[in-house]
């Protein structure tokens, strides 16, 4: 299963799997339904953010979809949606401007306010962030907001298809190309644009604000950061985002800005998961319930900081390794440990060890190894069973060598545990 990682300030949350996916729409500022959708964490989310995408872009944009990964991997629900006009929402784009497009983030806020909860965090890339900035003071429960390529003013979208200006003048409208798709911009478009001043608003929003923005963009130069970064008032921050794109192309940009926008968020949101802190280490292993749902438990070892939980199918949030995968974890890395060591005892030429370990219930006169095994031999009845399989590469490594390593797994000390009747006291603490 795959891991994602997010620092959560001093400490490490590990969630097993992608976010949950909802497709929902809701009606825009001109009444169009608007196409979004809502990624959600494994477990409950400790806040709400909404993404803005860029000028004819769209929530699918394969950045954005880092983003949010990214984010949810953090435990943020985040909700991205198509401007009217734009992706999979309905609406003409020729009879938006800034201001409907400001107007149907509202309307996003409003809609996941209803629905789930306000949002927390907003985000925006390019004029996305100009629209964030514009709305983000008027919205009570955002307590941070970040930007990515924002422009500090909104006529700077002109420069895009300032050809065409003159055409718009005569005719009222004119089609322009736009990332290789042709748009109809209307001269009401222009005027709009005239009408916002992206830097007063962010002078009066009263918001953390964390700017990134990449010194090397060709579409929004970073001076734009530098103006929106000074006209911002305290708290503030600015992260160079050294050699991205403009559209954060590359998905280790895209998942660095999450990542840092995950760890800004968190010093101001008001966790709303639920979940307990994690227990202090012992001397031995630490498991303590989360109180997120029935079953998800922080297991602590040492320094080390995992979740256990169950599968959806009964009632969990399959956030983290159920026990039996914890305990099947045990025997395979036992069990490659074991071999590598004897490896290197013996100077055999192995390059790599990966064992995958299957468990299941099963009859005891069904069971093969049972006969291998005087503990088990007569048991009636199902019990448990672990298969191992062993994958040794290396180009150069013999049969008899293979042989060899297959006898060694068998004494790996987990191996033999499981083998073997244990003794279990249980004692409730002072």
């Amino acid at each position: 299963m795959k891991g994602y990682f997010s620092v959560r300030y001093g400490r490490t949350m590990t969630f097993s799997k992608p976010a949950k996916i909802q497709r929902v729409t809701f009606e825009g500022s001109q009444g169009a339904p608007l196409a979004a959708r809502l990624d959600l964490p494994a477990g409950p989310p400790r806040a709400y953010a909404v993404f803005a995408h860029c000028f004819t872009c769209g929530k699918d944009l394969r950045s954005a979809g880092r983003l949010a990964a990214a984010l949810t991997s953090a435990g943020f629900g985040v909700l991205r949606f198509d401007f009217t006009g734009l992706g999979a929402s309905e609406g003409e784009f020729a009879n938006t401007n800034f201001s409907s497009d400001a107007a149907d983030l509202e309307a996003a806020i409003d809609w996941l306010r209803v629905e789930h909860g306000a949002p927390q965090l907003l985000v925006g890339h390019s004029l996305g962030g100009a629209a964030v900035l514009t709305v983000a003071g008027t919205v009570p429960e955002v307590r941070a907001v970040a930007t990515i390529g924002a422009p500090s003013d909104t006529e700077h979208l002109t420069g895009l298809f300032s050809d065409a200006v003159d055409e718009i003048a005569a005719e009222g409208e004119a089609c322009v190309s736009l990332g290789g798709r042709p748009f109809t911009i209307k001269q009401q478009f222009l005027d709009d644009l005239e009408a916002h001043r992206v830097t007063e608003r962010v002078a009066e929003m009263k918001k953390p604000l964390l700017v990134l923005h990449s010194p090397t963009d060709n579409t929004v130069g970073v001076e734009h950061a530098s103006r929106i970064f000074e006209a911002a008032r305290h708290p503030k921050s600015f992260v160079a985002l050294d050699g991205a794109d403009h559209l954060l192309a590359a998905p280790e940009d895209a998942e660095f800005a999450a990542g840092v926008i995950a760890a800004f968020a968190s010093r101001y949101i008001d966790d709303q998961s639920g979940e307990r802190e994690a227990p202090k280490p012992g001397t031995g292993v630490v498991v303590a319930e989360t109180t997120q749902g029935p079953f998800l438990n922080h297991v602590v070892v040492g320094r080390h900081h995992l979740l256990a939980d169950e599968p959806e199918s009964i009632g969990g949030f399959d956030a983290g390794l159920a026990p039996y995968d914890f305990l099947g974890a045990a025997l395979g890395t036992c069990t490659s440990m074991t071999l590598r060591m004897y490896a290197e005892r013996k100077k055999m030429p192995l390059d790599r060890v990966s064992v995958e370990v299957l468990h299941d219930k099963v009859h005891a006169d069904d069971c093969v190894a049972c006969a291998e095994n005087e503990l088990l031999e007569g048991r009636a009845g199902m019990i448990d069973h672990f298969e191992r399989v062993i994958t040794a590469e290396g180009p150069d490594l013999t049969d008899e060598d293979r042989r060899k390593l297959l006898i060694i797994a068998d004494k790996c000390p987990v191996h033999r545990t499981l083998e073997n009747a244990s003794a279990i006291s249980t004692r409730l603490a002072d």
